[in-house]
C-alpha cells in the first residue's frame, strides 16, 4: 500500500470575505475529489479571506498511480486562474516505512 499526501498553500485573488473564500475554495475541492477521487480539505488559514492551505491524499497499491494522481492535482489546482500556488509539500509513504 502507498500513500500520497500534499500540502497546497493558495492565495487567492479578488476575494474580500470568508463568503467569496468559500465560492472559490469549494469548487476546487469538489472537481478534484470527482475527477481524482481524493480526499481534500481545507486544512489551514480558515480564518483569513485571501489564504488557504488544502490538504489531499490517495491511496493505491501502485506508487506509481500514487505519483501520477499527486502530480495531475497539483497541475489541476496551478491552472486555476482565481489562484496562485504559493507552495507544494508531498509526501509519500511506502509499504517499507516504519
Amino acid at each position: 500500500m502507498y500513500v500520497g499526501t500534499l500540502s497546497i498553500d493558495l492565495l487567492l485573488g479578488d476575494v474580500h470575505s470568508l463568503k467569496q473564500k468559500r465560492s472559490v475554495v469549494r469548487p476546487i475541492v469538489a472537481e478534484l475529489q470527482r475527477k481524482y477521487a481524493v480526499s481534500v480539505a481545507e486544512v489551514a488559514d480558515q480564518d483569513l479571506h485571501r489564504r488557504t492551505r488544502l490538504g489531499l491524499a490517495t491511496v493505491s497499491g501502485d506508487a506509481g498511480h500514487v505519483t501520477d494522481v499527486l502530480d495531475r492535482c497539483e497541475r489541476l489546482v496551478a491552472a486555476r486562474p482565481e489562484v496562485e500556488l504559493l507552495s507544494v509539500r508531498r509526501r509519500f509513504h511506502g509499504e517499507d516505512d516504519d
